[in-house]
């Protein structure tokens, strides 16, 4: 494996963390994700479909050399959290329930991402993390719809 797609695969030295690289990634991703200007809906579509392909491969050639879904692999969690933060509004609570609800459904793996993460190589790195992503993106975005309905929000 070069070691750029080792780089890519692990965010350089976020991946070898001690404690929760996983975490670790999802963080930095939410944070650039704050300071960056909100793309619209189509273009975020496209980027993560792009960058999950990329992630797919990326994954694959990192797991030959790290072992399955070994745990410095994080580059999943930056298309998990940036599917997870679609839509999100740019209020920094957002964003943390966003982070926190990826996490959370990361770690539970809900509605077939167990399943999914047993497929084989980057496909199976990164369909958990996809669907983690979906989930978490939903519940933020009912949990803000209900948030409304109450009048705690506007």
């Amino acid at each position: 494996m070069s070691r750029a797609v080792r780089f890519l695969a692990t965010l350089g030295p976020i991946g070898f963390s001690p404690k929760a690289p996983a975490t670790g990634a999802s963080a930095v991703t939410a944070l650039i994700g704050w300071f960056l200007p909100p793309p619209s809906l189509p273009w975020a579509i496209a980027a993560i479909a792009a960058g999950a392909a990329a992630a797919i491969w990326v994954c694959g050639q990192a797991e030959k050399e790290l072992g399955h879904d070994a745990h410095p692999i994080v580059l999943d969690e930056v298309v998990g959290q940036s599917v997870a933060l679609l839509g999100a509004p740019s209020s920094l609570a957002a964003f943390f329930f966003s982070f926190v609800l990826f996490r959370v459904f990361d770690i539970w793996k809900p509605l077939g991402a167990r399943q999914a993460q047993a497929l084989g190589g980057g496909l199976g790195i990164v369909a958990d993390d996809v669907i983690a992503g979906l989930t978490a993106c939903a519940t933020l975005h009912l949990g803000l719809w209900a948030a409304r309905a109450l009048g705690l929000i506007l």
